[in-house]
This record gives structure tokens, C-alpha cells and sequence, in this order.
């Protein structure tokens, strides 16, 4: 049996077992006793909802890891990457746009496999539990758009990569690398203004006392900024969140109009601060120069596969080309990126623990920032015991009970 084609069957299928173990520990790990952290927070009712919440969403997702796992465990065997490219080849000429046509039909069945999925998840799951505000419109146009801008910035994006590594040699990856690092970073300052109006409406925030609250922080901290922001989250969801957004003198506070709605000045203004402290303690460069470095790595290791002959039998593919050899690779590279992935979320975990102990430290309230994250929590249907494999393998932030204790035992002794 070709070496390649076991290794990857291995991986698929030991990743999802994996999955299915973090899961089952994660559903046993549920209590339906309180933590008395949340003792005046959550009543009986709506705790037991938020548990029946993530144990739906966990069996669905499951249900849909199964699926897709089978899908792909069968289609590679049966030479279904052979089939495609033979469908692409038919359809145009030339290593790009064949590659072109062939990475779109392989997003378009896997987006039509994964759309029934994406259906059930947000009108029948999240609508249950009260969370969907998503209208069949917005969510085609959701779609619609999301396709157009995989066509318009993925197939530039694409072709370059397949153009480098056919005419630049053994030095491909490091002009792949720089070119793609470039792209990424055009992006981060773009995106605000450019792609995400297209999915939300960001409005000024209002004058008053909110905004006069941050204004005063910022120019506290030297934090300079392009504006506060609301954003109609609650046009598909009512569930709550904040973020900062873009670099330098583009950089943008924004804040979901639900997460407004449910909480004080000063539970905004330390969830703002705690955002803020991500950008003044530098994670966010750590983060992306990590993002950076891992692009280049796996680079690196794809130039050394790209176009290799055993990899390529693994498929049942008749031709070797660049823009095939692009998409194998993911497989083999999957084991590595959970690694990382781990290592990653490990740093996070800490970063979130660092900006909490910021937004504590330069605000002076602590209170009200243990009281907006337990008011997150609630209002999302967090869970609340997260089994402790779970939280290593796959959460970026602490659970918040860490989270709370973390700010009692830097802070005043006096918080309960």
C-alpha cells in the first residue's frame, strides 16, 4: 500500500477519533450544579439550557465530522481527486487556470456538502436556543458574497503561488512567502474599511457617556485609534462580542450594538481596555510575526512535496501538477498544524490572561470586568466546565472561571 495514501488515511481518521474522545470527556465533564461563581447569574432553567446547548452542538458537529470524514476517507481512494482533474482539464487550458478551476470545484463540493450543515446549525439550532436573528436573505447574501471574494482576492492570490513555483525553482517557496506575507499584511489594513462593510454596518458610535468614557481611557493609555464603532451584530445573532481591528492609525474599537445593550459603561470599558491590552502588550505582533514564521515553515516543507511522485499515486492521479500538489499537502501537513495549532492557543490562553490582568490594573475595576464576563458567559450559553483536554487541544481563551480567579488573586483582596 502506497505510504503516502496510509498516513493520510491514519490521520483523517485518527484526528476524528480524536475528536470524538475530546467530545465524549467534554459532555461528562458537565455538571448540573452551579459553580457557585455564577450563584445569582444563571437560574436553574437557563443553566440546564446552556448545557442541553453544548451538548446539541457538540452531537451535531460530531454528526457532521462523521460525515465528512466518510466523504473523504472514501473519495480519495476511489480516485475521486483523479476524476476533478480530469473535469478541470476538460474546462481549461494552462497549469493556472486548470489549477484555477480545479481548486473552485473542489471549494464548490465541499461548500454544497458543508451548506445543509450550515442550514440546520443556524435556523434550527441556533434559532432554538434564541440566539439566530439570521434572515434566509442575509444568509445567501452571506454566501453570495463570500464566494465573490474568494474569486476576487483567493484566485490572484492562487495563480501567483501556482506561477512562482513553476517558473522560480528551489527558491519558489521564499518568494511565495514574501509575497503571500505581503498580501496578508495589505489585507489587515484593508479589511476594515474594505471587506468587512460588505457583511456588517459599522456606525460612529453616538456621542455620550460610553463614548467619553473610552476617548478619556485611550488618550490615557496613548492609545491612538480611527474611531469607535457599533456593529449590527444582531443582525444575525444575539449573542454578544467586541474587537480592535486593523493597524496603526487605521485601528478601530468595535463593539456589537447587543453587547451595548446588555451591559453598563463600566463593564464596556474594562471588556475595551481588556482588547486594548492585547495591542499595548504587543500580542498582536507576537501573533502575527508567529503566523508569519509558521507561512514560511510550511512553505518550506511544501516545496519538497509539491510535485512528488508517491504523494501523487496516493490520490490516483494520472498528472502531477503544482496546483494538485498544493491541495495533498494540506493532508500531510495536518498532524503539524495541530501541533502548532496547540502551541498557538497555549500563548493565547496566556495573552487573555495578561490583557485581563491589564484591563484590571489601568481601569481600577475589577468588579465590573468579573461581572461582564460572567454576563458574556450567560449570555452566550458558554460552558462553564470545559474538560481540561479540550481546553488545551482547541480553546484560545481560558475558561472563565480561570479567567475570574485570575483576577481576584492579582488584585483586590476584597473582589468576591
Amino acid at each position: 500500500m502506497n505510504f503516502y495514501l496510509l498516513f493520510i488515511l491514519l490521520v483523517l481518521a485518527g484526528d476524528f477519533l480524536l475528536d470524538l474522545i475530546v467530545e465524549w470527556l467534554n459532555l461528562r465533564r458537565l455538571d448540573h450544579r452551579l459553580p457557585k461563581d455564577f450563584v445569582g447569574y444563571y437560574d436553574e432553567e437557563k443553566y440546564f439550557r446552556s448545557q442541553q446547548y453544548t451538548r446539541e452542538r457538540t452531537r451535531f458537529g460530531l454528526l457532521h465530522g462523521s460525515l465528512a470524514t466518510t466523504a473523504i476517507l472514501a473519495f480519495i481512494p476511489l480516485g475521486g481527486f483523479n476524476i476533478i482533474d480530469h473535469l478541470a482539464r476538460r474546462l481549461a487550458q494552462g497549469p493556472i487556470l486548470t489549477g484555477l478551476v480545479y481548486v473552485l470545484i473542489l471549494s464548490l463540493m465541499t461548500g454544497i456538502l458543508s451548506l445543509p450543515f450550515s442550514i440546520y446549525s443556524t435556523f434550527v439550532i441556533e434559532e432554538k436556543y434564541g440566539f439566530n436573528k439570521t434572515t434566509a436573505k442575509t444568509f445567501v447574501m452571506d454566501l453570495l458574497k463570500g464566494f465573490l471574494l474568494m474569486l476576487i482576492l483567493g484566485g490572484p492570490l492562487l495563480a501567483m503561488v501556482i506561477w512562482f513555483f513553476s517558473v522560480a525553482g528551489k527558491s519558489a517557496w521564499i518568494i511565495v512567502w514574501i509575497a503571500i506575507t505581503t498580501v496578508q499584511l495589505f489585507m489587515t489594513y484593508i479589511a476594515p474599511v474594505v471587506i468587512m462593510p460588505l457583511f456588517n454596518k459599522f456606525t460612529p458610535l453616538e456621542d455620550g457617556e460610553l463614548k467619553r468614557a473610552v476617548e478619556v481611557y485611550a488618550q490615557e493609555q496613548g492609545f491612538k485609534m480611527k474611531g469607535l464603532f457599533r456593529m449590527d451584530g444582531s443582525k444575525r445573532s444575539s449573542k454578544t462580542n467586541a474587537f480592535f481591528t486593523g493597524f496603526g492609525r487605521f485601528r478601530r474599537i468595535v463593539l456589537f450594538d447587543t453587547l451595548i445593550e446588555k451591559h453598563s459603561v463600566d463593564e464596556l470599558l474594562a471588556i475595551i481596555a481588556h482588547e486594548m491590552g492585547h495591542y499595548k502588550l504587543r500580542h498582536i505582533m507576537k501573533l502575527a510575526i508567529a503566523s508569519i514564521l509558521e507561512t514560511g515553515f510550511l512553505l518550506f516543507l511544501l516545496s519538497f512535496f509539491i510535485r512528488n511522485p508517491g504523494l501523487f499515486a496516493a490520490f490516483k492521479m494520472e498528472h502531477i501538477s503544482i496546483y494538485a500538489g498544493l491541495v495533498f499537502f494540506g493532508f500531510l501537513y495536518t498532524p503539524l498544524s495541530s501541533i502548532l495549532s496547540i502551541v498557538m492557543n497555549y500563548f493565547s490562553r496566556r495573552h487573555e490572561l495578561d490583557a485581563d490582568r491589564y484591563a484590571v490594573q489601568t481601569t481600577r475595576k475589577a468588579e465590573a470586568f468579573i461581572v461582564a464576563l460572567k454576563k458574556l458567559s450567560v449570555e452566550n450559553l458558554s460552558n462553564l466546565t470545559p474538560h481540561p483536554l479540550k481546553v488545551f487541544l482547541e480553546y484560545s481563551h481560558p475558561p472563565v472561571s480561570q479567567r475570574i480567579h485570575s483576577i481576584i488573586d492579582c488584585h483586590t483582596p476584597n473582589i468576591s
